[in-house]
């Protein structure tokens, strides 16, 4: 089973996410695997009534506060996230990080609330272009990861990963299969080191980067990639629909 989530970043209101739904045909491999999709906040109650959403598709937000409400402006707490109808948050995405500056510390405290409030967090990591040329790839991917672990020790609810290198977001580059089983395989490896085997093999590690039809089942059949992340492509229906199946297969 491979976990195949759409993410919608800042497009998508109510009258597009209605005919999203209504558009979807998911072939029936897709049954085969975990469907995610994170709408805007704003659309993501639409989405959680839509009459038309196949129910195989569970929902989440791209972003929390860490605390559970008060004076934060413009912020969306845990428990209201929940309430909406998310069962999951993106959390350390590369452009909270890159864009707005959220930092490790802040990517912890986050995760926290997800486990307070029994949501899945899907943790992100990835370097940047200048963090790939100077060879630090393993060291930046580590390093957010430990902090994320940080957050989920005492913890035992289920939590995601995602290497997502930022190079590859919204750029059309894609890294390749082998670029992809390197990141992934030094990510599991510090997984097994600090969650033990069986808990480190029931993690999914998604790739998230340019994910499209035309690469998606060459990225599901890489070692260690257990899903995707999908950007742009997960906006079509029948793109995301292709993706899904591929996954299946």
């Amino acid at each position: 089973m491979a976990v195949i989530a759409g993410n919608w970043k800042m497009h998508m209101g109510a009258a597009q996410t209605r005919a999203f739904f209504a558009e979807l045909d998911l072939d029936e491999s897709a049954s085969k695997n975990e469907l995610l999709i994170f709408p805007p906040v704003s659309s993501l109650g639409v989405a959680a009534a839509c009459p038309d959403r196949d129910s195989r598709i569970q929902l989440g937000v791209q972003n929390i506060h860490w605390q559970d409400e008060g004076a934060f402006t413009g912020e969306t707490s845990a428990p209201m996230a929940a309430e909406a109808g998310a069962s999951h948050v993106l959390i350390g995405h590369s452009e909270r990080r890159h864009v707005f500056g959220e930092t490790n510390e802040e990517v912890a405290l986050k995760i926290a609330a997800c486990c307070s409030h029994g949501l899945v967090p899907v943790v992100c990591v990835g370097e940047t272009l200048a963090q790939r040329q100077e060879g630090r790839v393993d060291e930046v991917i580590l390093g957010q990861l430990d902090a994320a672990l940080q957050a989920l020790e005492g913890n035992d609810g289920r939590f995601l990963l995602a290497y997502e290198p930022v190079w590859a977001i919204g750029t059309g580059e894609t890294a390749t299969p082998d670029d992809a089983a390197n990141a992934h395989s030094t990510l599991r490896t510090r997984l097994e080191a600090a969650l033990g085997l069986a808990a480190a093999v029931r993690t999914p590690i998604l790739y998230g980067g340019s994910v499209k039809p035309s690469n998606a089942a060459d990225l599901l059949g890489t070692a260690n990639v257990d899903g995707v992340l999908v950007g742009g492509a997960s906006l079509d229906p029948r793109s995301f629909a292709e993706i899904a199946a591929a996954g299946g297969r």
